[in-house]
């Protein structure tokens, strides 16, 4: 596996997100055993980058991670998440400096670790200046709890005032074929002040496998269900895109889900993709990504689909991003 940097941190060029080990999609929580041994298998394989957050489960997720990774910390490069969960008993985001002293605590003791390395603010507090927040966090990179920070959906103007006031190892936001809203102003941005990007759901949450045509099979609390791009008829009308991919994959000798990571990983340097899964045959194919090599024409053609059809998240989850 083949490395990047986000900022001054090295990770491996695709890296492995365990929200649905615990939490929102079908299957979450039926097997820690077998999400423990993919989360194993990733470091054999060389995928060093392991993301979690407070909220997966709640707390249950970076317990699972804690769990795999006790024997080989220094192995890997723990990144998690605060700022949903309010524990100074505010509603709504809670990103005061009260509260992310008080969520360091409980992910580090979750995570049976000394350090994170790369800790997110997971939406950005309307309530709280990102400035007053960004101190806390430096403060807990002087104290050594942290070594790097950063932000997940923010806007581009946040972007700058959290990194003027302590260098952004990285930001994280949906981005792949099906969600290109980055490429305007986002990834600029980074590229400008030497930010790192994290796409999550780079295989547009299962989609862009070519395993999801229709919503059978699916639980019934799969939060897919009621996502617009996979209800109203946009699921079918998104099957285009995976048709485009799986024609690729066909050229290439590789499946779709490789294809659309190998897609975001043309995009330049500094891009490291955290696709999720709870199961170690998928986690070694979307691994083997990194190895999957485009032509310019194939990269034009996946550059030129049209993204997907319906917003990508409801309307209660858009109103906290891009802020």
């Amino acid at each position: 596996m083949r490395i990047t940097r986000l900022g001054r941190l090295e990770v491996s060029r695709i890296g492995l997100g365990t929200m649905g080990m615990s939490a929102y999609y079908t299957g979450a929580g039926r097997d820690a055993g077998e999400a423990v041994r993919t989360i194993r298998r990733a470091v054999d394989l060389g995928v060093t980058h392991l993301d979690t957050a407070e909220v997966y489960g709640p707390y249950v997720n970076e317990e699972l991670v804690g769990r795999a990774v006790r024997a080989r910390r220094d192995e890997v490069v723990l990144a998690t998440k605060f700022g949903l969960v309010s524990h100074t008993g505010r509603p709504g985001p809670d990103s005061t400096p009260a509260n992310v002293r008080a969520a360091v605590e409980g992910s580090l003791r979750r995570l049976g670790t000394d350090r994170i390395d790369l800790y997110y603010q997971h939406r950005v507090d309307p309530g709280t200046p990102i400035e007053e927040t960004v101190g806390a966090l430096s403060e807990l990179v002087v104290a050594g709890k942290v070594l790097h920070i950063g932000l997940s959906e923010a806007a581009a103007a946040t972007i700058r005032r959290a990194h003027a006031t302590h260098p952004l190892a990285a930001v994280q936001s949906e981005y792949s074929l099906w969600t290109r809203d980055p490429e305007a102003r986002i990834l600029p941005t980074l590229r400008e002040l030497g930010i790192g990007f994290v796409p999550y759901s780079p295989l547009g949450h299962g989609f862009l496998t070519g395993g999801i045509r229709s919503l059978d099979g699916l639980d019934a609390d799969d939060w897919r269900r009621t996502n617009p791009r996979f209800t109203g008829g946009n699921l079918t009308r998104n099957l285009r895109i995976i048709d485009e991919v799986r024609e690729i994959a066909d050229e290439v000798g590789a499946t779709p889900g490789q294809v659309a990571l190998a897609w975001l990983l043309a995009q330049g340097e500094g891009i490291a993709p955290i696709p999720g899964t709870k199961r170690v045959d998928r986690l070694e194919e979307n691994s083997a990504a990194d190895a999957v090599r485009l032509t310019v024409d194939q990269i034009s053609r996946l550059g030129g689909l049209t993204p997907a059809s319906g917003d990508r998240h409801a309307p209660a989850d858009m109103a906290v991003v891009d802020l």
